[in-house]
């Protein structure tokens, strides 16, 4: 991350483990197979280390690195996940460690210009980065039109500049390595109605809304969702389609 960066998640560290969606184990499996080893991986700006410990499953080593002290202290555990709290542009490995670098959700907040000769000098011959993310969830049209008028009308300008590249499926940001066309993917989750509630409230631009407004955005959204959803204890599948840039390291 570049440097002075703003800390937006880590006095949120807790409800962002409990309330964000997962990613679908197929897609680390697909990453797992590119590179031609399979020895250790790094995840910048883990956060919560939700790619970090999928990434365990495929590779014996994971270092994950993430700028909020706050993040890595709620981080999960995991025996073959070593975290430490560094900036993706400076993560303290060895030069030619990795076999694939990974940055979810995450990539938009580095500072590119320091980042990539990082990638570039941790990963081993032949290595991969890839990064990916997700923006707005869908559920169906009513639901969708209510979260959407929130998400750009309400809230819209108090997101972070950097969640345009979120936006446009990280299409503005530039890319250095010979990309690699990926399948699609997607994530999904069934929820009741209070667990999505608790995600909407893990959102950046609610967290700045109530601070420079003074006021909560989110009693007026509940309200409206929950006409939209019926009973609240009923689950709603939930997705969330990932964008992803994935390239071979020169």
């Amino acid at each position: 991350m570049a440097e002075g960066f703003k800390d937006y998640f880590s006095d949120t560290s807790d409800a962002y483990r409990t309330y964000r969606p997962e990613y679908p184990d197929a897609l680390f499996a697909w990453l797992a197979g590119l590179p031609p080893r399979r020895d250790a991986a790094l995840d910048c700006g883990c956060g919560t280390g939700q790619a970090s410990v999928v990434l365990a499953s495929y590779f014996p080593r994971v270092y994950a690195v993430d700028p909020s002290a706050g993040q890595i202290a709620s981080a999960v555990p995991h025996e073959g996940v070593v975290y430490r709290v560094a900036p993706a542009e400076q993560t303290g490995l060895p030069g030619a460690s990795v076999d694939l670098v990974v940055a979810a959700q995450a990539l938009h907040w580095f500072d590119f210009d320091r980042f990539y000769p990082e990638v570039r000098r941790v990963g081993r011959p032949g290595s991969v980065f890839a990064a990916f993310s997700y923006g707005l969830l869908s559920i169906d049209a009513d639901l969708d039109r209510i979260i959407g008028r929130f998400y750009r009308e309400v809230i819209g300008r108090y997101w972070p500049p950097e969640r345009a590249h979120v936006d446009d499926g990280y299409r503005s940001i530039p890319f250095p390595f010979p990309e690699i066309a990926a399948p699609p993917f997607a994530m999904e989750a069934r929820w009741e109605l209070e667990h999505l509630l608790g995600y909407l409230a893990t959102w950046s631009a609610v967290r700045e809304y109530r601070q420079r407004l003074g006021t909560d955005p989110l009693p007026e959204l509940a309200r409206e969702v929950r006409d939209a959803w019926g009973i609240p204890e009923e689950g709603r599948t939930i997705v969330w389609p990932l964008a992803l840039r994935v390239g071979r390291i020169a």
